[in-house]
Order: structure tokens, then C-alpha cells, then sequence
């Protein structure tokens, strides 16, 4: 029984080589350029660099070489990408889709406070939109979506007691994009600006109350040591979008343009699928428990959210969010929207 398992191994393994040799004949020798997101995040450490700089290789044969560097150690905070990626700068490219949101308010469509609790309907969410960006980036940035991935649930991490949404009134709470300054504002809190590598120092010194971003991230960024509390409510999912210049897409062999885009979908379904238990995984991290595989121990307290809270959070999303984000949408954005999201959610955005 052991040896006919080996030999199936052998067998397999041979096949997977025999087929890396087959895909090296058909593809020229490519060698590739990517900035990827937040480097100390365990989204790139645990998909985006091994993808890149083990999976492309082993799979094409070698025919496909890729260096890849995130965003922050190039010294950028990860607004610059996708212009950028217009002027050439960079080839292949990823970042934060909230980080842009000054750019176009597009780009904060799929992750409006309060739109997605749960990441089945974030998927949703991202996948019925991604027409709109391709779209969009294509005609106006000269850029091609090659996916869309979130990091864990985007969830408050306070350096203090909190017990509700209704105690955020009164504080300074770090948010990512505008449409989280006005969930917080809703509640008579007031939304800070800062980067995301700047948080730490913000919290410690008291400059902010709370801060969001996603429970694994918050983790991995040591913002346990300066925080105490999380309230799990989910109110985002961060998502990142991937994307390359499309003069340089264009300019690749027809089967290397064809393998990338399989084996990057399949990457973006791996993310998907991880990102619940990364989420499971912030909170388990954070408030110690033996679980914890992907973090450090600390010892946080995770606080319960009430079904008042999540009915509130609605709330503010179709009496707040929603339409002070349709009245900065221009032309077909908020068409679109209603056509696509609007869609799989229930919801009309209408300006006010």
C-alpha cells in the first residue's frame, strides 16, 4: 500500500512536471515586475509572494519569472498605485481599494460601511461589480482588473472600553476611506485620517480612541499592544484590487496573457475562501485563545455584538452611507451601482 502510494506520487509528480515542460515549449521566457499589497499583512506573505515567486514559476515550467515587492517597503502608502500603473510606472500592481477612494468614488462601491455583514455576500458584492472597474480603469487609467480579494473583516480596535456603537460618540477613530468616516459620524463619532503604518503610534499616544481594519491585519500590525478592546462587528472587508497596465498586458504573448489570468483567478478564489477563517483567526489571536495559528497570542477583550447594533449599522447604511455616497458618484456610477450591487443586496442608492 506504501509503495503504491509512492509510486502515485512519483506518478503525479511527473505529470505536473512533464506539464511545466510542455508549458515552458508554448510560452517564451517572460519575466515579470509586481508591486503587491502591505508586506508585514499575512495576505502576502501567505498568498501574493509565494504565488508569485513559487506558483507562476513551478506552473509555467519556468517559462514565467516574477519579482515582487509590496507597495510599503518601495516607500508608498498605496494611493500612488494605479496612477502609477497609468504612466507606466508599474506593470503588475495591487492595493487597497479605499485607499483611492479620493480618486473616483467608485472606488468605494463594493465596501460600503455596513453593505456586506458576512463574506459570502462580500463575494457577491465584488463579483457582480468588477465589470464596472475593468470598465471604468480600462477607459480611464488604461488599466485591466485581474481580480478582487479582501483582507479578514474590517472590525474596531479600541485602546479603551467599548460596549455598543452608541459609545463611539465623542471619540477619534482611525477609518481607511470616507465611507467609514460616515458610519462613525452617524454615530457622533469623528473620523481620522492616518496611515495604516501610522496607527500604532495614534493609539498609543491617545491622538485616536479606536481605529479599524481588519482582525488578523490589526493583529499582525501589533495594534494589540496598543489597543484593548474590538467590538466584532464586521463593518468592511478592505478590499484589495489587482490590476495591470494595459500596454504591458498587451504586449505578452497570447498564452502567457491566458495562463495568467487562470492562475490569478485561482489565487483570488484561494483569498475568498480564507478570508472567513483569517477573520476567525484575528479574534481567536487577539484574545489569546490556544487556536491561534496565524498571529501572536495577546489578550484583548473581543466584545459581542447586540442585534441592535447590526440593525443600526444597517440603518446608517441606507440613511447615511449610501446616499451621501450616491451625491459624490458621478454620471452612470450610481446607475451602475443599482444594476450590479444594488442588485445582490436589496438596496437603491438614491442621492440626497
Amino acid at each position: 500500500m506504501i509503495r503504491t502510494t509512492k509510486m502515485l506520487a512519483l506518478a503525479g509528480a511527473m505529470a505536473v512536471g512533464l506539464a511545466g515542460a510542455s508549458l515552458a515549449q508554448d510560452m517564451p521566457k517572460t519575466p515579470l515586475k509586481v508591486v503587491g499589497a502591505w508586506g508585514n499583512l499575512t495576505q502576502y506573505k501567505n498568498f501574493e509572494q509565494p504565488f508569485w515567486t513559487k506558483e507562476v514559476l513551478e506552473k509555467s515550467g519556468g517559462a514565467i519569472t516574477a519579482e515582487i515587492t509590496p507597495f510599503n517597503e518601495m516607500g508608498l502608502k498605496g494611493a500612488e498605485i494605479f496612477r502609477l500603473m497609468r504612466l507606466g510606472v508599474i506593470d503588475f500592481g495591487s492595493t487597497v481599494l479605499g485607499y483611492v477612494a479620493a480618486d473616483d468614488a467608485r472606488n468605494e462601491a463594493v465596501d460600503l460601511a455596513g453593505l456586506a455583514p458576512d463574506v459570502e455576500t462580500a463575494r457577491k458584492v465584488s463579483d457582480a461589480y468588477k465589470p464596472v472597474y475593468d470598465k471604468f480603469y480600462g477607459e480611464r487609467f488604461g488599466i485591466k482588473v485581474l481580480g478582487i480579494w479582501p483582507y479578514s473583516a474590517q472590525v474596531l480596535f479600541c485602546n479603551g472600553e467599548i460596549k455598543g456603537l452608541t459609545d463611539l460618540k465623542g471619540k477619534k477613530v482611525r477609518t481607511g476611506n470616507r465611507t467609514l468616516a460616515e458610519f462613525v459620524e452617524a454615530f457622533g463619532g469623528t473620523g481620522v485620517t492616518l496611515a495604516f503604518n501610522e496607527v500604532v503610534p495614534a493609539l498609543q499616544n491617545k491622538v485616536v480612541d479606536c481605529a479599524i481594519t481588519g482582525t488578523l491585519s490589526g493583529n499582525s500590525a501589533k495594534w494589540h499592544e496598543v489597543s484593548t478592546h474590538i467590538y466584532a462587528l464586521p463593518v468592511g472587508w478592505s478590499h484589495v484590487m489587482h490590476a495591470v497596465n494595459i500596454k504591458t498586458w498587451q504586449k505578452l504573448d497570447p498564452k502567457v496573457r491566458s495562463f495568467l489570468e487562470k492562475e490569478i483567478a485561482g489565487l483570488e478564489d484561494r483569498i475568498w475562501k480564507a478570508a472567513a477563517e483569517e477573520t476567525q483567526q484575528g479574534y481567536d489571536c487577539n484574545a489569546g485563545k490556544d487556536n491561534c495559528t496565524m498571529g501572536t497570542k495577546a489578550s484583548m477583550k473581543i466584545v459581542p455584538v447586540s442585534d441592535a447594533d447590526k440593525a443600526a449599522l444597517k440603518k446608517a447604511l441606507t440613511e447615511v452611507v449610501l446616499p451621501k455616497w450616491a451625491a459624490r458618484c458621478p454620471g452612470d456610477c450610481v446607475p451602475a451601482w443599482n444594476d450590479s450591487i444594488g442588485k445582490v443586496v436589496g438596496l437603491t442608492a438614491v442621492a440626497k
